[in-house]
């Protein structure tokens, strides 16, 4: 039996031999089963602190977010143009026939066409401050925008497509040509407004304004839609839904063709100069002044 000494010094003998183990060899050497949990444990570690970062959204499931919200925009836009247009479409629907119908009937004189789809009377107030009727309108041809001077993009995108076709048709036709801008907001456009707005598009450019009833019956006569509430702050911030047309009238006050968002510059002009030599053949004159 061992002695106190001497188990005292085996038991430094075996701690000496441990030391000397482990310092030659790593414990990751020793054990590779204790590397790879480790590695493990410090992979899922690391997912957990990803996952806690970003919430429920993987890489993934953000990227099939974000194109579900696109489409979903996309697909509300494309819903709402074919209703504005629709309601566009009904301009003038009292009529007893379409232009195109009328033009397909052998016999028919251009005239007939035009006496179907007249302006209505209106009174408004220019962007001069001036008093303006539809009969000011009388003796030129008119392009004529409902918008507001508040819209982001449409508005001045169709302003400026209206100004394309104003510089290609007077530079061929001559000054004939009375274009107009009708606001569908009365709340924020003022006359003074107007002005400012309209000149940093066509120097043709007449706009007009008037108190909500006046707009709202110009609108009515018309068939064009606006989304404009008689209460409106004048200092708010929202915008107006609104019929996106380009009205083409000619010298006698009627109704020729209705130009939606999607006909380019070119096609207008190719229209215009279409109708305005039927006019000239017919009156033998471009305008009725």
């Amino acid at each position: 039996m061992l002695s106190r000494r001497a188990l005292a010094g085996l038991f430094q003998k075996q701690n000496a031999h441990l030391l000397r183990t482990r310092n030659r060899y790593p414990i990751n050497e020793l054990c590779p089963g204790h590397r790879n949990l480790s590695q493990s444990l410090r992979r899922q570690s690391q997912s957990q602190r990803e996952r806690n970062a970003v919430g429920v959204f993987t890489p993934t499931s953000a990227a099939i977010f974000v194109a579900t919200g696109v489409g979903l925009f996309f697909y509300f836009r494309h819903e709402k143009q074919k209703l504005l247009e629709e309601r566009g479409q009904q301009l003038f629907q009292d009529s007893p026939v379409s232009i195109t119908e009328l033009s397909n009937r052998k016999g028919e004189k251009q005239s007939t066409i035009r006496t179907t789809k007249r302006w209505r009377p209106f009174s408004l107030t220019s962007s001069k401050g001036e008093p303006f009727t539809e009969k000011d309108m009388l003796g030129k041809w008119s392009l004529v925008y409902f918008g507001f001077t508040n819209c982001p993009d449409i508005c001045p995108a169709e302003l400026d497509k209206m100004g394309l076709v104003l510089n290609k048709v007077e530079a061929d036709l001559g000054k004939i040509f009375l274009p107009i801008f009708i606001s569908v907001d009365p709340a924020r456009d003022t006359p003074e407004r107007m002005n400012r707005y309209l000149a940093e598009f066509h120097p043709s450019l007449i706009g007009l304004v008037g108190p909500y009833d006046a707009t709202k019956a110009t609108c009515k006569a018309y068939r064009v839609y606006f989304s404009t509430p008689p209460n409106a702050d004048p200092k708010g911030d929202y915008l107006v839904d609104h019929s996106i047309f380009v009205y083409l009238m000619d010298p006698d006050g009627h109704f020729v063709e209705a130009f939606g968002q999607n006909v380019e510059s070119d096609q207008i002009v190719t229209k215009i100069e279409e109708e305005i030599g039927e006019w000239e053949k017919e009156k033998g004159s471009k305008t009725s002044i």
